[in-house]
């Protein structure tokens, strides 16, 4: 995994790819800053990291594109999967070397709060526990990126995909807020989900006997749930998409709260995803 890590790491530095993406992730982070607290003469430093989320949409897409879709492309993705370097590995080592890249814009860019203090007064605490959660919530973005990227061979195709999926990530608190709740639609929203499932399980075991059990089981437990507890499904839409919210996790963190069950959820998320990276890459290998 070091050995992947380090090979990732420096082709950011040996290609445009890192500088520009430092290069715009200091940008816009300063163009925020002197707006936000130098201009506005506030020294609330947490507002600037908010307002630069949206530069995710573009910065991740970049920074991720071309970890596998460029492997893919080039055929060297053969070499990853015979070579005695186990799957995890590279999917962890190509993770941690973009998140790396991601980590150093970061410390940059915590300059910033440092000249703050020098001319005013920052809540210390508020600030490091909002850069955190910061940390965090672009790791899972990055996990995002790098398992759409292992989809595709062309890196265009990956970086719309990412950019999409991403779009739909941080607003997906507003397409929460327009969904319906009423009973009915929760009750086909949970059936969605049950099916969604049951093809996932299909699409990995290629078994039509055990996408079916997977189906029926879903089936017996939405149906249980409305007979013994029905009201579960009053605004069930709306309950789901926000606690799937990355932007909703982040609050606390912008509070200056530190919660576990936000770090654990962030953790998880990137997990999940760089699961599903691993399980997509040993599936090419065996078909």
């Amino acid at each position: 995994m070091l050995s992947i890590y380090k090979k990732e790491l420096w082709s950011y530095f040996t290609t445009f790819t890192g500088y520009a993406f430092l290069g715009f992730f200091v940008l816009i982070t300063g163009y925020f800053f002197a707006a936000q607290n130098l201009a506005a003469y506030s020294a609330n430093y947490n507002d600037v990291l908010v307002s630069t989320m949206i530069m995710f949409l573009i910065l991740v897409p970049v920074l991720t594109m071309r970890s596998f879709a460029e492997e893919s492309r080039q055929k060297t993705d053969q070499l990853l999967l015979t070579s005695p370097i186990s799957i995890n590995a590279v999917v962890i080592g190509k993770f941690l070397a973009a998140v790396t890249l991601y980590l150093i814009g970061i410390l940059i860019t915590a300059i910033f709060p440092l000249i703050l203090s020098k001319y005013g007064t920052v809540d210390v605490s508020a600030t490091v526990c909002c850069f955190i959660g910061y940390f965090l919530m672009g790791s899972c973005l990055i996990s995002v990126g790098i398992y759409i990227s292992v989809l595709t061979d062309n890196q265009i195709v990956a970086a719309a995909g990412t950019f999409c999926a991403l779009f739909l990530l941080l607003m997906i608190d507003n397409i929460a807020s327009s969904a319906p709740i009423t009973r009915a639609s929760s009750l086909i929203f949970a059936a969605v989900i049950a099916i969604a499932v049951a093809a996932a399980v299909y699409t990995g075991t290629k078994s039509l006997a055990a996408s079916g059990i997977f189906a029926l089981i879903g089936a017996a437990i939405i149906g249980l749930c409305y007979v013994v507890k029905p009201t579960l499904f009053d605004g069930l839409i709306i309950n789901s998409l926000g606690w799937l919210s990355v932007l909703s996790r982040f609050e606390n963190f912008y509070l200056g709260v530190f919660g576990i069950s936000d770090v654990v959820y962030y953790i998880t998320f990137s997990g999940v995803f760089l699961f599903l990276t691993v399980s997509s890459i040993e599936k090419r290998r065996w078909s």
